[in-house]
């Protein structure tokens, strides 16, 4: 199966792939959660760019979840349970799922970056972390558009379809790109993170922020950005990327270098190299 780069280019690289459709490179546990994000991506492909037609219901101020959103839930929930029944699960429109195996659980976003969906912009995906022992352990992130797979387990590297990933070795702030989330319509702490993205700007080479926790977490690990920050996050929204970064080499706190980034909120993703300077910066 060829993956085919941005927007229709010409493949990135060719995934390995047996009779019964796995990578014949990487685990079980991985083949799993991305045969999960492929089955759901393709409904996501059909609807992505029909926003009109999507039955879209409003879930707060400026944020929506749409029919496509619910339906790629699914897809994952029934895929994965069918191959981990044990497994508990966390996924973002259905909540928490206990079970029998108290180390594991599933961390699924079906739909990141929403909003980018719903207006036709190709920067959202599908994110599928596994938790294991209240670690981060496994992630995979994908995006339909592009066709780009990101994947890792702990101890095994990170990838970017079949291309092993290490975040950047940049040193100096002024040379770095930051990625961010910033509070939309509806949403607390705006003025904090204005105050954190202009401190950031004055010292870096740039900010940019692009509607997706899991693509900038991706970003990191694959050396796009220099670092990603963002606050009041929730689990499913850093889980899959924070063990990508990781098995990239890059370090993963929240913002005030804690470890509980999995359900304190915030999150600090960076290389190895500026780490301690993002902190300051930020602080």
């Amino acid at each position: 199966m060829k993956l085919r780069g941005v927007y229709g280019a010409p493949p990135i690289h060719t995934l390995k792939f047996d009779k019964s459709g796995s990578m014949s490179n990487v685990s079980a546990l991985l083949n799993i959660m991305i045969n999960a994000a492929r089955k759901a991506a393709r409904g996501l492909s059909r609807d992505f760019g029909e926003s009109q037609a999507l039955q879209v219901t409003k879930k707060g101020l400026a944020d929506f979840v749409s029919r496509a959103d619910h339906a790629a839930e699914q897809t994952i929930f029934e895929t994965l349970s069918e191959s981990r029944p044990k497994y508990g699960f966390i996924m973002e429109e259905r909540g928490e799922i206990e079970g029998s195996d108290n180390s594991n659980r599933w961390i699924v976003d079906p739909l990141d970056g929403t909003t980018n969906f719903l207006h036709g912009l190709p920067q959202y995906a599908i994110s599928i972390g596994l938790e294991r022992d209240r670690q981060a352990y496994a992630g995979v992130i994908y995006n339909p558009s592009t066709n780009e797979l990101f994947w890792a387990e702990k101890g095994q590297g990170a990838y970017l379809n079949d291309r092993r990933l290490r975040v950047s070795g940049r040193q100096d702030l002024n040379e770095c790109l930051f990625a961010c989330g910033l509070p939309f319509a509806g949403r607390p702490g705006r003025d904090r993170a204005l105050a954190e993205a202009d401190k950031v700007l004055e010292a870096t080479a740039g900010v940019r922020r692009f509607g997706s926790a899991a693509l900038d977490l991706a970003f990191v690990a694959a050396g796009r950005f220099d670092a990603f920050w963002e606050r009041d996050l929730n689990i499913w929204d850093v889980a899959a990327g924070a063990a990508i970064v990781r098995e990239a080499g890059g370090i993963v706190t929240d913002i005030d270098g804690g470890g509980d980034f999995l359900s304190g909120g915030s999150i600090l993703a960076t290389n190895s190299e500026i780490y301690d300077k993002a902190k300051a910066l930020l602080k």
